[in-house]
């Protein structure tokens, strides 16, 4: 079977990922789904029985090195897609959970590292790497330390690793979404307005990677709204997201 092109999505056994994995897969690319989650991936290949199925945790380096090492005949990854995460909140801010803390910032940000050294050197010329972020960026949330840090970290990667990608022609797309329906938000005890579906979020990633943008936000009637916030003198933007978040 001849393919358009070579994708590789991270946490494509969940969320986003896994929407990204059909979109891609109905799409005509070679898809290598990632995730942790073996009988999902099984799962996933009945359905697609071209698909490349790799098992591995975000956290565990050696675990990507033996990835990487199985994908050795793979000659190009056109478009790399970083998107395996975690949310978890710290609930209690004078005492603070340093372990939670770590686990958030492992997973979301140090873990992208070694997703680079192992998976960059195969992306070509003509190539795309994607930063799945998070709209949290734009202005601070409660609860949110480690998932707004880790966050925070990912954008200024994305962000500056484009600089040194773009004279080897290869372009970097940072996506901001907003709240997406999918099993970590189904834990939010909080109001999430204009929520997305995973399939939403999946098609406007895939059509913005597609016309090689740069920075890509969605839904525009919440980021827009939370960039407008950031102007107002803080005190005010304060109270707003408060009450946003009660």
């Amino acid at each position: 079977m001849s393919f358009t092109k070579t994708v590789l999505i991270t946490g494509a056994t969940s969320g986003i990922g896994e929407s990204l994995l059909h979109q891609y897969a109905r799409a005509g690319y070679q898809v290598i789904a990632c995730g942790r989650n073996t009988l999902k991936l099984d799962a996933f290949k009945k359905v697609y029985p071209t698909l490349i199925t790799l098992a591995f945790d975000v956290t565990n380096p050696e675990q990507i090195s033996d990835a990487a090492t199985a994908i050795n005949t793979i000659e190009a990854i056109d478009i790399l897609i970083l998107n395996a995460g975690d949310c978890r909140y710290i609930d209690d801010a004078k005492n603070f959970d340093g372990k939670l803390f770590n686990h958030v910032i492992n997973t979301n940000l140090s873990s992208l590292g070694y997703l680079l050294q192992y998976f960059l050197p195969k992306v070509p010329q003509g190539g795309q790497v994607v930063f799945v972020s998070s709209s949290a960026t734009i202005l601070p949330f409660p609860r949110s330390e480690a998932y707004g840090a880790s966050k925070a970290g990912v954008d200024y990667l994305a962000n500056s690793i484009r600089l040194d990608l773009q004279p080897q022609g290869i372009d970097t797309t940072l996506v901001h979404p907003g709240f997406i329906k999918t099993p970590l938000t189904d834990k939010n005890d909080f109001n999430m307005p204009f929520l997305l579906s995973s399939n939403e979020a999946a098609l406007r990633i895939f059509n913005g990677v597609k016309a090689r943008k740069n920075y890509l936000h969605f839904p525009k009637r919440l980021t827009l709204l939370l960039k407008i916030f950031a102007f107002l003198p803080a005190a005010i933007w304060q109270q707003l997201i408060k009450k946003r978040s009660a």
